[in-house]
């Protein structure tokens, strides 16, 4: 058995450096980001651009202005098989096909159409597979009502519930912090023989609870499992850790190592290692990352491509430039792959300071390496831009975003909305606002905050006063949505479900 693992953080460990490579002829991409190692350039001297017309956002793309990278010829039998995939005329495929591509891009509301689309066909036949699918796109996109009320029309079809539906429409209700209704489906499902709750039920509901900081609730959480002979894994333990280090619970997380490192089910692993360097790099305590890195290493836990992203994200934050291209170089090295992620990472530590020049050449070169970006790449793109005051390219990313099928989440909105209230717009800034909610995406604290602050500068209280009030009303109708007694009128009960 390992050593015993004590979490003290008055350690005698000091930080060691990450490994380093010497130059390298061969791989000329890698040496092309030390320009990371430079501070972030200025942009205050950048000549000031025109901002965007009124009306301009969301602005109609002209896709004849910027060319995508054409694609490669396909080889025969693959240009065969796609021509008669175009030439299908069958309208099975088409909508089965249509459905699938709305799953795969997160278009919840498109999806949800096609669906309806396919149930009008005689040739439908209602599948546990395809009610799965939906409800875990409903609850990843937040809209656990449209969860519910779907998990209801299938009960309605004849079909049986699982426990692996139980379970995604449960974790519908977690991903929009609405526990207690998480908790009344629990209680739906050990009233049924065959969808008793397993760890990866509990495992979502406990991360629901670290997340609201509802700690009070782990330990009849766990008295639960224990009762019913469930032990917790590896993953559930991770997420505890994870949620007594953001509360700052360091006691309380040493308590879980020790007991991951005495159990035979839930030893540390590799995501173990990223839960504690996450979570001292997202702190800004770099020498402890380093020392924890170091720590889980000597514990013969390797590294993986998340734990470098993780690494990189932190030393950009803190603008160590040095070490994040010491750690980019590093992966190179030993053949771990550029994701994403790592992407992201490097254009947002430069769209923070609103260094325009290496946060472009960057998504050149991710773009140029074949790397897909997804929305945090937009919305780093976009922020990077106002903050550095170039408000013409912020259209052209939107504009990009749009061509590319970028989903635009809540997120993505409060990208666009920031670069209004910094260009001072605040007549795009209320178009923007509108077309969020047009496309039923919720606003949330950020959305509000970047909007009043916008106004109050402007002395605008009567608007600043009307967004406190909607603000206010958009808590109100998620505690309402929270509320046991609504759901009883809007989800199946249990005499329901076992009359099926």
């Amino acid at each position: 058995m390992a050593a015993p693992f004590q979490l003290s953080f008055s350690s005698s460990f000091l930080p060691s450096p990450l490994p380093t490579t010497a130059k390298s002829a061969a791989a000329p991409p890698l040496r092309r980001f030390h320009v990371l190692c430079s501070a972030a350039s200025s942009t205050s001297d950048l000549p000031k651009k025109k901002h965007w017309k009124a009306g301009e956002y969301p602005a109609q793309i002209q896709t004849s202005t910027t060319q995508l990278p054409k694609r490669r010829t396909p080889i025969k039998n693959i240009k065969k098989k796609l021509d008669n995939k175009n030439n299908a005329k069958a309208w099975v495929n088409t909508v089965t096909e249509s459905l699938s591509d709305a799953i795969d891009k997160k278009q919840w509301l498109r999806a949800l159409q096609v669906f309806e689309m396919l149930k009008a066909q005689p040739f439908y036949r209602p599948k546990e597979g395809t009610y799965m699918k939906l409800i875990v796109l409903l609850g990843r996109c937040g809209q656990p009502g449209q969860a519910c009320q779907l998990f209801d029309e299938m009960l309605q079809e004849g079909l049986e519930p699982t426990a692996q539906l139980y379970t995604a429409l449960l974790g519908a209700c977690c991903r929009s912090n609405l526990i207690d209704k998480a908790f009344f489906f629990l209680e739906q499902m050990k009233a049924l023989p065959h969808c008793q709750p397993d760890v990866y039920t509990y495992s979502i509901l406990i991360k629901a609870c670290v997340d609201a900081t509802r700690f009070d609730l782990l330990e009849s959480l766990y008295d639960e499992m224990s009762e019913r002979w469930i032990t917790p894994n590896t993953v559930t333990q991770n997420i505890v850790l994870s949620g007594y280090g953001k509360a700052g619970r360091y006691e309380d997380m040493e308590k879980v190592l020790t007991r991951m490192l005495e159990s035979e089910t839930s030893i540390p692993d590799v995501w173990t290692m990223n839960t504690i360097i996450s979570l001292f790099g997202n702190d800004g305590q770099i020498e402890m990352m380093e020392r924890w890195y170091e720590k889980f290493r000597d514990f013969g836990i390797e590294p993986e491509t998340r734990t470098f992203n993780i690494l990189i994200g932190a030393y950009g934050k803190k603008r160590m430039y040095d070490k994040m291209s010491s750690v980019m170089e590093h992966m190179r090295r030993l053949s771990f792959p550029w994701t994403t992620s790592t992407y992201n990472n490097v254009i947002e530590a430069f769209s923070d300071v609103g260094d325009a020049k290496h946060m472009e050449y960057t998504f050149d070169q991710m773009r140029t390496e074949g790397i897909r970006a997804d929305t945090k790449t937009f919305c780093c793109l976009i922020r990077g831009y106002a903050n550095a005051g170039l408000f013409h390219k912020v259209i052209s990313s939107v504009q990009l975003a749009g061509r590319l099928e970028i989903p635009e989440n809540t997120s993505f909105f409060n990208a666009v909305l920031h670069a209004c209230s910094k260009a001072q717009d605040l007549m795009e800034m209320e178009r923007v606002f509108k077309r969020m909610k047009d496309k039923l995406c919720r606003p949330d604290s950020t959305t509000y905050s970047i909007m009043m602050d916008a106004y109050r500068k402007e002395g605008m209280s009567d608007k600043v006063y009307d967004l406190e009030q909607e603000m206010q009303g958009m808590i109100a109708k998620t505690e309402s949505e929270d509320d046991v007694g609504d759901i009883e009128d809007t989800s199946p009960d249990v005499n329901q479900v076992l009359s099926v």
